[in-house]
């Protein structure tokens, strides 16, 4: 089984003018494409092709001498899923239910959670990305280096912002408290996190 190149869930314009159909030719064509096709050289042949993209993050990494492995399966993800977290005309506060008494529950408030969001993309040192975890049933801000990520560690990833220079640098040059800003004020898909709790509680449940 080889693995593919997510289609994006939107046109690659679709986010201009704070995301710029350029960034996402880049970033998607590129960049992406890149991870997706290393990660199927580096696995062909071995048992690990047939497996998920999931399993294949979690089965290396804590091995060292698949480290490769790791960071390009955790980016092929990390891509996919923050591809999800954004979406035209998104930004401001979630309306979910649920998500809102755990945001409040958790920070104090929406305004506390998204300063604590937009602190975590700003101060990642290096490449890395800023999260919303759900983790022991808490929501959570995170920030991880490189490729790391929620799933490496058995957390719930709700909603994530790629903070690699690559993410902004085409629009935003060197100011990523800007794209920080303009990923939560406008890009920001809150259904999608609320959609991705929702799954949690339920299987939880199940």
């Amino acid at each position: 089984m080889a693995f593919e190149l997510s289609p994006l869930p939107y046109a690659k314009d679709a986010l201009a003018p704070h995301m710029s159909a350029e960034t996402i030719e880049y970033h998607h064509d590129k960049h992406h494409r890149a991870y997706v096709d290393t990660l199927n050289e580096l696995v062909a042949g071995t048992a690990l092709a047939e497996r998920s993209l999931e399993d294949i993050i979690s089965i290396t990494s804590k091995d060292a001498a698949k480290a490769s492995i790791f960071n390009n399966a955790a980016q092929t993800w990390n891509h996919d899923f923050f591809w999800r977290s954004m979406r035209p005309n998104g930004g401001g506060e979630p309306t979910d239910g649920d998500l809102l008494s755990r945001i409040d529950r958790a920070f104090g408030g929406f305004d506390k959670l998204r300063e604590a969001f937009a602190e975590a993309a700003k101060t990642e040192f290096g490449s890395g990305w800023a999260w919303i975890i759900l983790d022991r049933g808490k929501l959570k801000v995170i920030k991880t280096s490189n490729a790391d990520n929620p799933i490496a560690h058995h957390q719930v990833p709700l909603v994530a912002c790629d903070v690699w220079e690559h993410a902004y640098y085409i629009d935003y040059r060197n100011r990523r408290p800007d794209f920080v800003a303009a990923f939560l004020d406008h890009l920001i898909d809150w259904e999608y996190a609320a959609q991705n709790l929702a799954h949690h509680v339920a299987r939880k449940a199940a």
